[in-house]
């Protein structure tokens, strides 16, 4: 059988490794491998976003948040690091089993939001998955849960997802929930269908496409989906979002002329560089800002590729470093992009307003949203 893609992220949610009970649907789980099996023995090149370590060392140790342990009541920080350190070593475990029956090597891949901040993490992480790539050794990807606080957690792996996706170069992201796509109204309604295809054209009229609910489990729900899917697609890459509860979803979705339910985020034509991909999914990591005059931002809004030059920059805030990670905000606050500039902190403010100065942010480290 002929696959439309060589090279796929497939992002499987907790709610389809997690059973109504909290613990770790492992016959759904062997499925899911023996269709990644099928795909990797056929030539796909497979990275595997896994979600289902905390509801692994739930049931594994059998307490829950506010529980006492060892003494105390557990605050659902400390309870997430202790599930994800036990689950981790029980969930990649069952994937190491599942897949040595098809002969198969998985590698574990632990990452925080952190570790994507800096050009050289970001590159390290690459450099590491490729190789495995290359040695026939699928990727078991999640967040490291056990070093990782609120404010540096990622939304939840459908965002992790959308990072590994552009890093990699795939071809084409499989966000894998226990829905068959993002809906035209309330799930719960009859008459209610799938969006089978969506041209993405930004989060302003993200509100007709989607349900805001969060799931029981995962930390997001359609609206993270939606964005990550949109921002993705937008890179070149191909996002279909489907339902991992059904048999043989993987092979259908992948297999040239697919009719499965499901919603395709149609892929732009664009292709950004790999340094431009890395600096679109850097909003979090930014160290300041840069606030644009009117004629600066008309430049940068127009369909030809420009540079932000000192002379059309207002305001400088915050401290940072040459090649730090900037916010772009137009005369009238809004965010429009961020681009890695060229110049510190204190010699920005010294140049703000003048001509003749090279460019704070050059068009090849600017993304505009």
């Amino acid at each position: 059988m002929e696959y439309r893609f060589k090279r796929v992220v497939v992002k499987i949610g907790s709610n389809v490794l997690t059973r109504k009970d909290g613990m770790l649907d492992t016959d759904r789980m062997s499925a899911l491998v023996d269709q990644i099996a099928v795909l990797h023995q056929a030539g796909v090149e497979v990275i595997v976003v896994s979600s289902g370590a905390v509801a692994s060392g739930r049931s594994e140790l059998g307490v829950n948040p506010g529980d006492k342990c060892a003494g105390r009541r557990l605050d659902s920080v400390s309870a997430r690091q202790l599930f994800s350190a036990v689950g981790q070593a029980k969930l990649i475990n069952r994937y190491y089993e599942m897949f040595k029956e098809h002969s198969i090597a998985c590698g574990q891949v632990l990452t925080t939001k952190e570790n994507f901040s800096t050009r050289r993490h970001y590159l390290n992480q690459k450099n590491c998955m490729n190789v495995m790539l290359e040695t026939g050794v699928i990727p078991i990807v999640n967040e490291n849960d056990t070093i990782s606080v609120t404010e540096l957690m990622f939304t939840d792996n459908d965002e992790l997802s959308g990072l590994i996706s552009t890093m990699m170069g795939a071809e084409a992201l499989i966000l894998l929930s226990n829905v068959d796509g993002i809906y035209n109204g309330n799930p719960e309604d009859p008459e209610t269908e799938v969006i089978r295809e969506i041209q993405y054209h930004g989060e302003a009229d993200m509100a007709k496409y989607i349900q805001t609910t969060k799931s029981q489990f995962g930390r997001g729900g359609m609206l993270t989906k939606f964005r990550i899917a949109g921002k993705v697609a937008d890179e070149g890459i191909e996002v279909v979002v489907a339902n991992g509860k059904k048999d043989n979803i993987l092979i259908d979705v992948l297999k040239k002329d697919s009719t499965v339910i499901s919603t395709r985020f149609v892929a732009a034509p664009k292709s950004m560089s790999g340094v431009k991909k890395w600096i679109a999914h850097s909003d979090d990591f930014a160290k300041g800002e840069l606030h644009v005059n009117q004629g600066a931002y008309e430049a940068l809004m127009c369909p030809k590729a420009v540079s932000l030059l000192p002379v059309g920059v207002e305001r400088v805030e915050g401290n940072f470093e040459k090649d730090d990670i900037v916010k772009i905000i137009s005369p009238s606050g809004e965010h429009i992009g961020v681009g890695r500039v060229a110049y510190d902190s204190e010699k920005a403010k010294a140049v703000i307003g003048k001509k003749g100065r090279k460019p704070l942010v050059h068009y090849d480290y600017l993304y505009l949203d």
